[in-house]
């Protein structure tokens, strides 16, 4: 039977394991959610990608899928934001977990239909701003982690959060064994987030053949592009990735452009509710009006390579993680060695301990 550790994360969720599958657009769906959550963490669905009615069937499937709690992962710049999060407290979603950091109000109203609350945060200080209009907990990615990301490493970004806030932190970026988690717990995590090592599990709708190129890849193949949607975003360096950061920027509006049409015709988005949603973006987290036209990239470049596995006209979004890592595991066996692992490798640590200093200099 694979040990046990209780932290704030696991009393706070009522989950066995403080592991969280993070929410990865076009990979997080229903199949690896709910293998997570049976496996004992916390599985968060992506909805960023879905339409209303594709997030309800998703919340449907994994709830036929599994009992135990998982998450959904919302965009609170999102223009039907409300909404989704009504959705969520009808069907009981367990957590509530943002990509930036949603209204007070929306902490409010989910916190009092007791949804657990849990930003995603890249600084102590919006740590802060949320702890301080209530979310029970926050996950903090450092730079190594795949997707959008920052300069600071988790190393010390963690601490700097974990020193300013007195809520649960969970630590992301870089993330993929017991040696990680035991590492995350002795700063004073509560858990480790993970996207990339889920990824590259069994249960991952990614196809076979774009896994394969994962772990084809070492740990210098991975590069923070500013070129896929304005914003830095660590991806795997590809052929395509290597051309957009050449192209100019004519050519990337352009392409942006097709994507956005390509993205409206996907999502059934209005053209009002797509300009609503740039406004937002513009002014939760104060972009340009190019990185906003830019940011229809990021769905669509993401779609071919993730979901059509077109490594050719599609980017890779990966964390340094993946030069490390070796296999494809099922999610169960993946989360029991893990935390076999960490087990371990805090009992090696406390053998380190002297109780007799006497006895030690003797």
């Amino acid at each position: 039977m694979t040990a046990r550790l209780r932290t704030p994360l696991t009393e706070l969720v009522g989950i066995e394991h403080p592991i969280v599958q993070t929410g990865m657009g076009w990979v997080a769906g229903p199949g690896l959610v709910s293998a997570t959550a049976n496996a004992g963490g916390l599985g968060i669905l992506a909805s960023a990608t879905m339409t209303f009615a594709e997030l309800e069937a998703a919340i449907a499937k994994t709830k036929a899928q599994t009992t135990k709690p998982f998450g959904v992962n919302i965009r609170a710049d999102a223009g039907d934001a409300p909404e989704r999060i009504e959705l969520l407290i009808r069907e009981g979603v367990r957590v509530a977990s943002f990509a930036l950091a949603p209204k007070q109000e929306l902490i409010a109203r989910l916190k009092d239909a007791g949804v657990v609350v849990v930003p995603s945060i890249g600084a102590a200080k919006h740590a802060v701003k949320v702890a301080k209009w209530g979310a029970d907990a926050v996950i903090v990615q450092g730079g190594e982690g795949g997707g959008h990301t920052g300069p600071v490493a988790t190393t010390l970004l963690l601490p700097s959060v974990l020193d300013a806030v007195d809520i649960p932190v969970v630590a992301g970026g870089g993330f993929f064994d017991g040696r990680g988690l035991a590492a995350a717990l002795s700063y004073g995590a509560a858990g480790v987030a993970m996207g990339t090592r889920f990824l590259l599990t069994q249960e991952s709708s990614v196809p076979d053949a774009v896994k394969q190129e994962y772990l084809r890849r070492g740990l210098q193949d991975t590069v923070v592009s500013t070129k896929v949607d304005g914003m830095p975003h660590r991806v795997l360096n590809t052929e395509l990735v290597q051309r957009l950061e050449h192209s100019g920027r004519t050519r990337g509006f352009v392409a942006a452009a097709a994507n956005a049409l390509k993205f409206k015709g996907m999502t059934g988005m209005t053209w009002s509710t797509i300009v609503k949603d740039g406004l937002a973006m513009r002014k939760h987290k104060d972009l340009t009006w190019s990185q906003v036209i830019m940011a229809a990239n990021t769905p669509m470049l993401l779609k071919a390579g993730l979901v059509e596995g077109n490594t050719q006209a599609g980017v890779l979004a990966a964390g340094q993680v993946t030069g490390i890592i070796e296999d494809l595991p099922t999610v169960a066996d993946l989360i029991d060695r893990i935390i076999d692992d960490t087990v371990a490798r805090i009992d090696d640590l406390n053998s380190y301990r002297v109780t007799d200093p006497e006895s030690a200099t003797a």
